[in-house]
């Protein structure tokens, strides 16, 4: 019988070279979103040119940058920055007017009260979040572009003003109606799979937290990295849509209730682990706690909220149940509460209703960095200004604006000198193609669809680096920069050596920023974690005695101080791990300290109560933690024979000080060291 020819193999260094060049051309290669976000910009900045043109404004050129600044690939980010770009420039060109007023006959006392007011608003900015903190900064840099732009005609500040006013609502106009007529992708309907992967990944921690204990801290802070960035989309789609307020309500609430839910369910494993028989009370919870966690519904949801009630209610009427149960309990409880603000976040967004509440999520600042921020950019302007002044140069004027600007524009991003690297290559791209645009395809030419065409390549290419986070800051720059160098006028003109004098000074300017970052008062991140930990230490010497805020704020500003504590992180594994287990118990004990005296504030009233609360308090403010257990169990005998209300508000209460009295029973010798109490 003859035998079947065998097939040549198949050579496996052909399919290996093939997937590669498959995965390059799928990782480098614009995807169609990002073709159509770079054609609705190149649109924009094309119109507000022309238009910019028609109306003989004054500076044609800022009306293209202005739509470069606000490109952003969702209409509610591009929406909320053009507000608080708008808001800056009035501010800041008012302040241009008053030190023109003030200091228009001395030069020195106008760049000394300019290098103030930079300082300040980059101060300002620090403690600001997402485009509010771009609006401060940018009222800072505005006086340099006004101010300083006139410096050597103080008579035509008004008018600069009121011009670069006009160019900034133009542009702001025309990205406006081009992102409406062209259907950029609203903020909201890309927020929206994003929370619902949050509230899917949390409900999988809850049951791995269930079926394995605590999962620790490092594993926590993985979660807490996955909700956190939600909150700058958050913030956004406020001014999407005519609901758009309750969308925004919707995502805080939802965003702050799965940070509630973590801490929740970690406190729920940690209690249930410290029962050796757990009562059909404790299972029943633990049984709802893992059926939320599988497949919540609604209606559901409810129930279990009445029922956890209930057993809450039971436990406290007894008057002798173990403090881990109660503590059980109420955190279950707690965790069903959060589901329920998750789950209604959620539908707020998709559907645009008035959601159940409007959580705060506050974010945490750090004085020292942010004074470090300000000085860094005040003292870079001040070095600068007093050597182009010695030098002479006669555009000294233009490169201020240009370093300025850049610093400013660093002091709010999280990794100035990765910022830095961007500005140095981004400049130096966009002097190279802005002088190949003016002076080898340009020409000489005079006409505006040639200007168009010559400028498509650079402003596609810039769109393209923008959104890719790794060549973000290059993208950025690129295309801001580029019509500035170009300086496209009418007529055009063509004169080389000022577009050389003004190349050579951007660059000179991001040169500038390049060192300033890395050698004026630079912050390392072992110095961040320290003044991260000097923050929360203070914090919680304020909880301890009554000063700390409501749960759902203490916890949402909790997390995210852990969240940029957690990138601050450096040297090995366990040292990391270490760190985040520290500053997770530093903030477990701070929350729960602040609820607990929130909650004795409300049951002051109940007489049968005010021998136990007393005693509460000293044992908050000297860490006392068994004080702070018979001050729990004082609490809860007291309350057994009072209203269901001020029952269900003991057991907040009592869990609180419970967990207060464990978490420093833990960590006494890492507390006693931040010298807060008698630890």
């Amino acid at each position: 019988m003859a035998e079947a020819p065998v097939a040549p193999a198949a050579d496996p260094s052909a399919g290996s070279l093939l997937d590669r060049a498959v995965a390059f051309l799928d990782a480098w290669v614009p995807k169609p979103a990002a073709w159509a976000f770079a054609l609705r910009i190149w649109i924009a900045m094309m119109l507000a040119l022309a238009m910019a043109f028609w109306l003989q404004l004054d500076s044609a050129s800022s009306a293209a940058t202005c739509v470069a600044i606000l490109a952003q690939p969702k209409r509610g980010q591009a929406i909320s920055k053009a507000v608080y770009r708008l808001l800056g420039t009035l501010i800041g060109a008012a302040v241009s007017i008053v030190f023109m007023a003030l200091f228009g006959q001395d030069r020195v006392l106008l760049l000394l009260g300019f290098t103030v007011w930079l300082g300040l608003c980059v101060f300002v900015a620090q403690y600001l979040q997402d485009t509010r903190a771009y609006g401060a900064m940018l009222s800072g840099y505005t006086v340099a572009i006004v101010a300083l732009g006139q410096i050597d005609d103080p008579q035509g500040t008004f008018d600069a003003a009121v011009s670069r006013v006009a160019v900034i609502v133009l542009g702001i106009v025309v990205i406006t109606f081009i992102n409406d007529a062209l259907a950029s992708p609203s903020t909201w309907r890309a927020l929206l799979p994003q929370l619902r992967k949050g509230w899917d990944d949390t409900r999988s921690y809850a049951r791995e937290t269930l079926e394995s204990g605590d999962l620790g801290a490092t594993r926590t802070a993985a979660l807490i990295r996955t909700i956190a960035p939600m909150r700058a989309d958050a913030s956004a789609i406020a001014g999407e849509l005519d609901d758009g307020r309750f969308r925004a309500a919707g995502a805080r609430s939802c965003i702050a209730a799965l940070y509630a839910m973590a801490a929740a369910i970690r406190s729920v494993a940690a209690a249930a682990a410290c029962l050796r028989h757990p009562s059909p009370a404790v299972a029943e919870a633990m049984a709802i706690c893992r059926r939320v966690a599988d497949a919540p519904d609604p209606d559901v949801l409810d129930r279990d909220d009445e029922r956890l009630r209930d057993l809450v209610d039971s436990a406290i009427r007894d008057g002798n149940r173990p403090l881990d149960e109660v503590v059980v309990l109420q955190r279950a409880l707690d965790f069903v509460c959060a589901a329920t603000f998750a789950q209604d976040g959620i539908r707020a967004v998709a559907d645009g209703h008035e959601p159940l509440r409007d959580a705060r999520l506050p974010t945490h600042r750090d004085f020292p960095v942010a004074l470090r921020g300000a000085l860094r950019v005040a003292l870079s302007f001040a070095v600068t200004a007093a050597a182009f002044v010695a030098l002479g140069l006669p555009q000294a004027s233009f490169a201020l604006v240009q370093v300025a600007a850049t610093a400013a524009l660093s002091s709010v991003t999280p990794d100035p000198k990765k910022f830095a690297n961007g500005v140095v290559i981004g400049m130096t791209l966009a002097a190279t193609l802005a002088g190949i645009a003016r002076f080898a395809l340009l020409n000489g030419v005079q006409g505006f669809p040639m200007l168009a065409i010559v400028m498509a390549p650079v402003i596609f290419l810039g769109c393209f680096l923008s959104l890719n986070p790794k060549t973000f800051g290059i993208g950025f720059i690129l295309i801001v920069f580029f019509p500035v160098l170009l300086g496209p006028s009418n007529p055009q003109t063509y004169d080389a050596l000022t577009f050389l004098l003004n190349a050579f000074l951007v660059v000179a300017a991001a040169v500038i920023l390049s060192i300033v970052v890395r050698l004026v008062l630079p912050v390392t991140p072992a110095q961040q974690r320290g003044f991260a930990l000097d923050s929360a230490r203070r914090a919680l010497a304020d909880a301890l005695i009554g000063q700390g805020g409501d749960a759902t704020t203490r916890t949402s500003l909790n997390a995210d101080r852990l969240f940029q504590f957690a990138g601050y992180s450096s040297g090995s594994g366990a040292v990391r791990r270490a760190n985040l287990h520290h500053a997770f118990a530093l903030a477990r004990l701070e929350a729960a300290a602040a609820r607990a005296h929130a909650e004795l504030r409300r049951l002051w009233s109940i007489e049968a109560l005010r021998g136990a609360i007393p005693r509460a308090r000293d044992a908050l403010a000297s860490g006392d933690d068994r004080g702070l257990e018979t001050a729990a169990r004082d609490l809860i005998r007291a309350a057994a024979g009072q209203g269901r209300a001020v029952r269900l508000t003991t057991a907040r209460a009592a869990s609180d000080l419970v967990t207060a009295s464990r978490t420093i029973t833990r960590h006494r010798r890492f507390l006693h060291r931040l010298d807060i109490a008698l630890f």
